[in-house]
């Protein structure tokens, strides 16, 4: 199945800030029922495991509502490991209103408007980077662009959680639209499915792209319906 690069209505002018939020509560409901939120909740329990820590500080990239971080978190800290989120995304309308003053479960929260591509933090200010459902947005040498600035920006390593692109993948989508009370969030999801990478693609392009004195080690799981989760790491170890 090739890869069909086209935009989503979610990021466009086509979509109103008003309806930006009812899209973003149906990906999050995607994110609950089909390994959204587990497979990023699986990957921060890998970094816990090789770190040897139980807590984090991270930056969740092109954030949306904060839906995915925020129920990780919840459900990590039944196993007493912490999470500090900080929330990121290009456009403000998308972000949860009250978040940059609200208190969760293991401490405050807060929000930043800003372009993924040059995020606007310090070296090593998170020591996790992460990010759900952005990857495929971007075209390979945006990919790349972003993972160097994640690395940047990291100090353990940086979270791909995204879709894997497959002919049965697009049928469940297409199948999926009574599940959708959004049309809009529908029709990307379509989208999303026919421009998301496989790993294979995912990495050659992460191996062949990044210059050989970042070294990064690079892991690369599928797990369930379709997702793909890409740890890589800052420095690698033996």
């Amino acid at each position: 199945m090739q890869r069909i690069d086209a935009p989503e209505i979610l990021d466009s002018e086509a979509c109103l800030p008003q309806d930006a939020h009812a899209v973003l509560r149906d990906i999050g409901r995607v994110n609950r029922w089909f390994g959204g939120v587990s497979t990023t909740q699986k990957m921060v329990e890998r970094a816990a495991q090789r770190i040897c820590t139980k807590h984090f500080s991270l930056l969740e990239v092109a954030a949306g509502l904060g839906e995915v971080p925020e129920q990780v978190r919840e459900k990590l800290a039944r196993h007493g490991i912490t999470l500090d989120v900080t929330l990121l995304d290009v456009a403000l309308s998308h972000l949860p209103v009250g978040y940059t003053a609200s208190i969760h479960l293991n401490g405050p929260s807060r929000s930043v408007v800003a372009d993924a591509l040059t995020l606007p933090f310090g070296d090593g200010s998170f020591d996790l980077v992460s990010c759900n459902l952005f990857a495929h947005h971007l075209n390979p040498e945006q990919l790349l662009q972003f993972v160097k600035e994640g690395l940047r920006v990291c100090r353990r390593a940086l979270l791909i959680n995204d879709l894997v692109r497959h002919p049965l993948h697009l049928a469940l989508a297409y199948a999926g639209f009574p599940l959708m009370r959004n049309r809009v969030a529908w029709l990307d999801g379509l989208t999303s499915v026919r421009r998301a990478y496989v790993p294979d693609e995912m990495r050659r392009m992460l191996t062949d792209g990044l210059p050989k004195q970042m070294s990064p080690r690079i892991e690369i799981s599928r797990y369930y319906l379709f997702r793909m989760g890409v740890i890589v790491w800052k420095t690698p170890t033996a």
